[in-house]
């Protein structure tokens, strides 16, 4: 799951290498937080949103076939 929020996440931004996703596991919850660069924190969220709930959506898609919950933090 953390390589794949990486991968989307560096598509996003002007500046990939300041990409940095955290995975912290809590019983059967994976909690991953994501840190950007401040400047590219709107293309991350997006109008109202929308971009994050989207990653959030693909991710949680990936983690059903795992049969885990996952929650993706985006961090400032």
């Amino acid at each position: 799951m953390k390589e794949l929020v990486e991968v989307i996440t560096k598509a996003l931004v002007d500046d990939p290498d300041s990409v940095v996703v955290t995975e912290k596991e809590e019983k059967k919850t994976i909690v991953l937080e994501v840190h950007v660069a401040d400047f590219d924190m709107g293309k991350v969220i997006g109008k109202q949103g929308r971009i994050a709930k989207a990653i959030r959506s693909v991710v949680k898609a990936a983690a059903a076939k795992e049969d885990k919950k996952v929650i993706v933090d985006i961090m400032d």
